[in-house]
């Protein structure tokens, strides 16, 4: 009788163990649920905007595109860089083209020269058509200094170029980070 109650005492502190019941000298004050948290940021729900998504696949499609694009996935080519949205939250759409025949240069002007809906291009100079560029991007905004819009990259492939919109639409509680120093974001699509 002895050897089963220790064997049962033994298992009652392993599994008290294995479960965390067992209180520690460190466990003396244990936030409840119910205290409150101190952050230094506003608290953001964490769930999608109606309204941004809307804005957001509207832009999308209202894409104008040179002719000749054909609708592709992400599968078309290796975009190596990214648009940065400094201002958040967002929601974020992307579509893929390929442009068979085409090339970076004229594309890119192609883009510069056919606005997207009503959103102003944030380029700010021709496109270099050195045959070394393998990749460009063309941004476009709602308005000037705006952290919204579309940045279209157009990279180089074997039959042409293919195109990767990047659509972002800022919700109802974006804020943007201040800048150290008085610095300003650049626009969207300026590198």
């Amino acid at each position: 009788m002895e050897h089963r109650s220790a064997f049962m005492f033994g298992g009652v502190v392993l599994a008290l163990s294995l479960t965390g019941c067992a209180a520690t000298a460190s466990d003396a004050r244990v936030p409840a649920p119910s205290d409150p948290v101190q952050t230094s940021a506003p608290a953001i729900p964490e769930t999608t905007d109606a309204a941004a998504i809307e804005q957001a696949q509207a832009w999308l499609d209202a894409a104008n595109l040179p002719p000749g694009a054909v609708r592709s996935d992400a599968s078309i080519a290796q975009f190596t860089s990214y648009a940065g949205w400094p201002c958040g939250p967002v929601e974020e759409v992307e579509a893929f083209w390929s442009v068979r025949g085409a090339n970076l240069h004229d594309t890119a002007i192609w883009l510069m020269e056919h606005p997207t809906a009503d959103l102003i291009t944030t380029a700010v100079g021709p496109v270099s058509d050195d045959a070394a560029i393998d990749s460009t991007t063309v941004g476009y905004i709602p308005a000037p200094g705006a952290q919204e819009g579309i940045v279209y990259t157009i990279t180089k492939t074997g039959d042409g170029v293919a195109v990767r919109a990047e659509v972002a639409a800022q919700t109802e509680f974006a804020t943007c980070p201040p800048l150290p120093d008085g610095g300003m974001y650049g626009a969207p699509g300026q590198g």
